[in-house]
C-alpha cells in the first residue's frame, strides 16, 4: 500500500486561516497547524529516499516537491558531515539519571530546561523516556520557560519516527505549548536546517520566532544571561572541536583581581553585589536595600498584588535592564506606573544578581536534604537553619520576603498563586549551587524547602530576627 493511499493530504485539525485568526493563545507556541515541527528536528528517514522529486510524505499529510525550496549548494563547510560528527563524540557517553536537566533562570527569571539527544534511549523505550520527561518540567511549565536542544548524540537507534513526535505531543498539556518562550537548538546539523526550511512555510510565524539555532556554547551563555553552565563533557569536546577559534584563552579571574573590581563598585550599587555590601553602603531599614522595599510596597497594593500570574510572566527585559541600571547609578526610581511584571522581574532580578544567594551557599547541601529529613524532624530543622546560619542581614531580607509571598498567597484566589507555585518560582532565585549548575533532582528539595517555610512561616518566625539566639563559632 502507498503513501497516497494511506494518509490524506490535508492537514490534520481544523482550516489553517481561522485557526491563526480565532486562536485563544495570546502566545502560542505550538498548534496543530504546526505540531510537525518537532519531526524536523529528529527524522530524516523520508529525505533519505533515492528520488527527491517525489512527494514527501510527513506524519499524517503529503507535502508536493517544491524545486524552490531545495536547499542551496553553498553551504557552511563546518556542517557538512555534521550528522557523521555527533555520532564520534557519543560512543562512551553513560546515560544520566535524569532525563533532563535544569539548567538555572534566564536574563527574564524564566525556568531553563535541557534535552540531551545524547540520552535518547532506544525507539522501544522511548515511550517511557517521555513520559519521565513530561513528568520532571510538569511542575514547571504553568510559568514561562525556557527549552534547550542539544543535538550531539542522535544516532540512528535512538531517533524517534514522525508518528513518534506526533503523537507525543498531541498529548502534551496546553501549558507546555503556551508557555515556551524560546526553542534554543544547539549544534544543529545542517540537515535540521534544510528540513526546517523545507516545511517553513507550513510553520506559524509565532512559532519560528521562537526557535533559536545555537552554534556555539558561548553565544548559549550570552542568550541565556549565564556565565557559566554545567554541561556533560562530550558537549563541550565537539563544540571546542566546531570552535576551535572561540576557546577561552583567558585565566579566570584572580582573587586580587575580584577584590579590585569589587573597589571599583559604585556604593550606590544594589545588583550585582553581596547584600553585606549593600547594607553597609545603603540606606537600609532593618538591611532590607531599597530597590527591594520599593518593590515590595509597589507589588502590595490591592489590584497589583491580586494579578493574575504575578511573578509567573515575564516582564519587558529592556525596562528591567534600563531600571536596574538607574538603581546601580543611585538614581531614585518611581515605580508608580511601571507595569506589575516588570516591577516583579526587578525584584527576582535582584535576588538573581546576589553575589551569593540570599540563603547562603553554606545552606545548600543542607537544604538540597530537605525531603530526607522525617517529616517530624522537618520544622526544627528548618527553623535552625534560618535561625542560626543565617547571616544577619541575610535572615533580615528572607523574612521580610517571606511575609511580602505570604500575602500573595492569601490572595491566591485572584492571581493563581499558590505556596507552590511560588516556591518553584523564587526557589531558584534564593538558592543555587557555588560550583555547579542545579539540577532537577536538587530543585524539588529547594523548592519544597521554600514551600514549606511559606505554609508554616508562623511557627518559623515566632520570634524576632533581634530577638533570636545566634550560635557563635
Amino acid at each position: 500500500m502507498d503513501t497516497h493511499s494511506r494518509f490524506g493530504s490535508r492537514l490534520p485539525g481544523p482550516a489553517i486561516n481561522p485557526l491563526v485568526e480565532n486562536s485563544d493563545e495570546p502566545q502560542p507556541s505550538l498548534s496543530d497547524l504546526h505540531d510537525f515541527e518537532p519531526k524536523l528536528e529528529f527524522d530524516d528517514t523520508e529525505l533519505l529516499a533515492p528520488s527527491p522529486l517525489e512527494n514527501v510524505m510527513v506524519g499524517d499529510f503529503v507535502l508536493a516537491d517544491d524545486p524552490e525550496l531545495e536547499p542551496e549548494e553553498d553551504v557552511n563547510p563546518l556542517e557538512d558531515d555534521f550528522e557523521d560528527q555527533l555520532r564520534e563524540q557519543s560512543g562512551n557517553f553513560q546515560a544520566a539519571k535524569t532525563k533532563c536537566d535544569f539548567l538555572g533562570t534566564d536574563k527574564q527569571g524564566r525556568h531553563i530546561f535541557a534535552i540531551y539527544a545524547s540520552r535518547f534511549p532506544e525507539k522501544s523505550q522511548l515511550d517511557a523516556f517521555v513520559r519521565e520527561i513530561i513528568k520532571e518540567i510538569e511542575p514547571f511549565v504553568e510559568n514561562d520557560y525556557i527549552l534547550v536542544y542539544f543535538h550531539q548524540g542522535l544516532k540512528e537507534d535512538n531517533k524517534p519516527s514522525a508518528q513518534f513526535l506526533w503523537n507525543s505531543y498531541k498529548e502534551l498539556d496546553r501549558n507546555f505549548r503556551k508557555n515556551l518562550k524560546t526553542l534554543y537548538v544547539v549544534h544543529p546539523t545542517w540537515f535540521i536546517r534544510v528540513i526546517w526550511n523545507f516545511f517553513s512555510p507550513f510553520i506559524s510565524d509565532k512559532f519560528r520566532k521562537k526557535l533559536v539555532y545555537i552554534s556555539c556554547l558561548d553565544e548559549l551563555r550570552q542568550a541565556l544571561g549565564l556565565n557559566s553552565l554545567k554541561l556533560p563533557d562530550n558537549i563541550c569536546d565537539l563544540d571546542d572541536k566546531l570552535n576551535p577559534s572561540r576557546k577561552s584563552s583567558t585565566p579566570p579571574p584572580s582573587i586580587n583581581a575580584s577584590r579590585q573590581q569589587q573597589h571599583k563598585m559604585a556604593t550606590t550599587q544594589q545588583f550585582g553585589v553581596p547584600l553585606k555590601f549593600i547594607v553597609m553602603n545603603s540606606p537600609c531599614l532593618n538591611s532590607i536595600p531599597p530597590i527591594v522595599r520599593k518593590c515590595v510596597d509597589s507589588l502590595s497594593i490591592t489590584g497589583v498584588i491580586d494579578t493574575e500570574g504575578i511573578f509567573r510572566r515575564s516582564g519587558n527585559h529592556a525596562e528591567i535592564m534600563t531600571l536596574k541600571e538607574r538603581v546601580n547609578r543611585g538614581e531614585d526610581v518611581d515605580l508608580k506606573s511601571v507595569n506589575v511584571h516588570v516591577i516583579a522581574g526587578l525584584l527576582k532580578s535582584f535576588l538573581r544578581d546576589l553575589a551569593e544567594p540570599l540563603l547562603t551557599f553554606e545552606l545548600y547541601d543542607d537544604v538540597t536534604r530537605f525531603l530526607e529529613w522525617p517529616k517530624e524532624e522537618r520544622s526544627r530543622n528548618v527553623t535552625q537553619l534560618i535561625r542560626e546560619k543565617l547571616p544577619e542581614e541575610n535572615y533580615e531580607l528572607f523574612k521580610y520576603l517571606v511575609e511580602f509571598l505570604v500575602r500573595v498567597m492569601d490572595c491566591e484566589d485572584l492571581n493563581k498563586m499558590t505556596s507552590s507555585n511560588l516556591a518553584i518560582v523564587f526557589g531558584p532565585n534564593f538558592l543555587w549551587s557555588r560550583s555547579t549548575s542545579t539540577s532537577l533532582e536538587e530543585i524539588a528539595p529547594i523548592n519544597a524547602f521554600v514551600d514549606f517555610v511559606l505554609q508554616n512561616h508562623k511557627d518559623i518566625y515566632l520570634i524576632d530576627v533581634n530577638q533570636r539566639t545566634v550560635s557563635l563559632d
